[in-house]
């Protein structure tokens, strides 16, 4: 089978590889589709938190291709999207409810490829069927949209606060459409018009687009009741520069939250005094649970979000570098590799 191997900065090679063989609980899905991500993006231009040789990719739906022993859940045939982990349920951490910290996360990581093992964790707790109006590529949004549920759960957000998503990327977007669902008033920030375009669709009520000469803080404040500033700033573009202007939006007694995974070993620098005076949370969120993406699949099937909002071009697995790259450039929301049928 073909699979596509990161192998460092901008370098990703399409490999052939033995079609895997599932273990106990294990099963083989035949990808139909894998969708472009941020992380993808990043991992392509600037490394990530993984040492090369390493497998990429982790939104993908499909068919299931083989079954282990055991598996009874699932048969040859179905259709199905597999998320890309699932928490061990005995570390501390699991015992302690905060699942997303599982120091034994299995990975389906490797998406990229035209067949994907897909581990038994997984099998049981994160991977379902489709249904029949279920396209692969609405299903492949399920493990963004779980991250997204999830950072948004975090927070407390009311019918009638005011909300700011920087940076609307695909899970920008997708904090914009959970955000306006949730009743809120929701001001969207980007420097692409094509973005701002789409988080109108999605829910945002007020548009900021950024420029060189605009003081972003400034214009955000401004369309908030008395200036006081916004009750919620969620940060979804993994810039530090971005953790430090959504800070200096929020109210007194407002709330951040740091979204996007910036580069490995920055820093960032809030203003102590309003930070402890104006008691202002701020507040990380990494990954998701396994409750949060049974409930992003749950939101796919009442279509709170559509794959033609967030899917553009097509390509084939021997193209993924030029997906990847008219991702990271912004060109696009996502874009989408087709396997052979």
């Amino acid at each position: 089978m073909k699979q596509i191997v990161y192998h460092g900065i901008q370098d990703i090679r399409l490999e052939e590889k033995e079609v895997p063989t599932p273990g106990d609980g294990e099963v083989v899905v035949k990808n139909h589709v894998t969708l472009t991500c941020g992380t993808d993006a990043k991992m392509y231009m600037r490394g990530y938190r993984y040492d090369p040789p390493h497998l990429i990719g982790h939104e993908a739906a499909g068919v299931v291709y083989a079954v282990g022993k055991g598996v009874g859940n699932f048969k040859i045939g179905d259709r199905v999207v597999a998320h890309n982990t699932a928490p061990c349920h005995k570390c501390y951490y699991c015992k302690k409810g905060q699942h997303s910290m599982c120091v034994d996360l299995p990975s389906n990581l490797g998406s990229y490829a035209e067949y994907q093992l897909i581990p038994k964790n997984i099998v049981e707790e994160t991977m379902f069927k489709l249904p029949d109006d279920m396209s692969y590529k609405q299903a492949a949004l399920m493990e963004p949209l779980a991250c997204a549920v999830y950072g948004t759960s975090q927070i407390p957000i009311e019918f009638g606060d005011t909300v700011v998503v920087n940076g609307c990327g695909p899970i920008g977007l997708m904090f914009i459409r959970l955000s306006y669902l949730r009743g809120a008033r929701v001001i969207a920030c980007d420097i692409q018009k094509n973005r701002l375009k789409i988080a109108e669709k999605l829910g945002a009520q007020e548009l900021i687009e950024i420029t060189p000469e605009l003081d972003q803080v400034e214009a955000v404040i401004n369309l908030t009741e008395d200036k006081r500033g916004v009750d919620f700033a969620i940060e979804a573009a993994g810039l530090p520069s971005v953790w430090e202007v959504s800070f200096n939006m929020v109210r007194p007694g407002g709330t951040v939250l740091c979204f996007g995974g910036t580069k490995k070993d920055t820093t960032v620098t809030f203003d102590c005094t309003r930070f402890h005076y104006e008691q202002i949370t701020v507040k990380s969120v990494f990954h998701t649970t396994p409750i949060h993406v049974k409930a992003a699949f749950e939101l796919l099937k009442m279509k709170a979000i559509n794959e033609e909002d967030f899917v553009q071009n097509e390509y084939t697995i021997e193209e993924t570098e030029k997906a990847i790259i008219e991702h990271a450039q912004g060109k696009v929301i996502k874009n989408c590799i087709i396997y052979p049928s």
